[in-house]
């Protein structure tokens, strides 16, 4: 009897696109296409190859459109305005080349005098593009203050830094994470007129990678222990958007399957290539934890990961997940079933049980943890 199996997305029909798919989500599906989101990205008409000015251009264009999009994409729910109050103080420090890095501090108004956990947002944008105070992160950070912890916004240096003239200034890896670090070692030597407790690094996509770089470089630096916890939406992890459709197969599958939906691997190519100019950072873990060693890892602390269905990047994830599991790390990793890349996050108005659902669970996260400092005892023992 011949076999009605056909493998899932573009690797059984490479003309599927999030419309056609059957595995997406009806609710996303219907706000996809009255925004007229559900069709495939089409493929870069620039590479890596084609030269840095090039490249710079695409990601110049890449990011007026997605500040575009951030602002214009319906993210309102009914009730939004009768909200408690949510303020925001913002402080600047200084970073490691001397710039300045502001932390916008997001508190209750009625907790001011109360001890809370802190969640440590990192923007995605793939470490290049995106601003750290556009409306779906600003709705990020005061959902996650609402639901009772101080969300601490690092506007780090993206590569591109547009200059209000159509070009913009290169800041390659390390500048972004030598930003975030310095951002987490501030936070945790003000815990305490902070009112803060534990900290949890989160980020989604590029946000994703940086919270995971910045857990690796702290203990490399020997400062880990101001780490508590990371929460990783959808990693960006791996830059291996150029391999050979061979290893893509193998490696990450996801790559092929979900090509073109809401992410397109020749734009992301040019992105990591962007980040990374150099050949060695490609498979350097603190640019690309993909490639972290067991060593890299162990001891590192509690993380969870949470990866998209119809996302590119799900298989880079949740390969990462399992080396986690090989070094001994507490880790718990899922997958949301037909969702786009970061739709907790991006797709607030469509998919709002997606979107709540994971800023309660980074909060219990960040409250077990918690708990589990308070009383000394890590936190695989807490959850036994």
């Amino acid at each position: 009897m011949a076999s009605t199996y056909q493998p899932p997305g573009r690797i059984g029909d490479p003309n599927m696109s999030p419309a056609t798919d059957p595995r997406l989500d009806a609710r996303l599906g219907k706000f996809l296409k009255a925004t007229n989101m559900d069709q495939n990205i089409p493929p870069s008409r620039i590479s890596p190859a084609s030269g840095m000015e090039l490249v710079q251009k695409m990601i110049s264009k890449a990011d007026r459109m997605g500040a575009q999009m951030n602002e214009s994409l319906p993210s309102e729910l009914p009730g939004d305005e009768n909200r408690p109050k949510v303020t925001r103080k913002d402080i600047t420090i200084k970073g490691v080349d001397d710039n300045d890095i502001k932390l916008h501090v997001f508190r209750r108004a009625d907790s001011a005098n109360k001890m809370l956990p802190c969640v440590v947002y990192i923007h995605g944008g793939g470490m290049v593009t995106n601003t750290t105070l556009n409306k779906i992160h600003v709705n990020w950070c005061n959902d996650i203050a609402l639901a009772g912890a101080v969300t601490i916004a690092i506007d780090f240096r993206n590569a591109f830094i547009p200059d209000g003239k159509g070009g913009g200034t290169h800041h390659p890896f390390p500048a972004g994470l030598s930003d975030c670090a310095s951002g987490l070692q501030y936070i945790a030597a003000h815990k305490s007129e902070m009112n803060i407790n534990t900290i949890v690094v989160q980020g989604e996509s590029g946000g994703a990678n940086l919270s995971i770089a910045t857990a690796i470089k702290a203990k490399r630096e020997g400062w880990i222990s101001s780490i508590d916890g990371v929460y990783a939406c959808v990693p960006y992890v791996s830059c291996g958007w150029e391999w050979s459709q061979e290893r893509r197969m193998k490696e990450l599958p996801s790559t092929i399957e979900n090509d073109g939906y809401f992410l397109h691997t020749s734009s992301m190519a040019c992105m990591g290539h962007y980040y990374t100019p150099n050949l060695a950072d490609k498979t350097n873990p603190l640019a690309w934890p993909y490639h972290a060693s067991i060593e890299d890892l162990k001891d590192l602390p509690p993380f969870i990961l949470a990866m998209d269905e119809l996302d590119p990047l799900r298989d880079e994830g949740i390969a990462f997940g399992k080396k986690l599991v090989e070094a001994g790390v507490s880790v718990t990793s899922s997958v949301n079933l037909g969702v786009l890349h970061a739709s907790s996050l991006i797709f607030r108005q469509a998919l709002p049980e997606l979107h709540f659902t994971t800023i309660s669970n980074i909060l219990a996260f960040a409250r077990r943890l918690s708990e589990s400092h308070s009383q000394s005892k890590p936190l695989s023992a807490k959850l036994a």
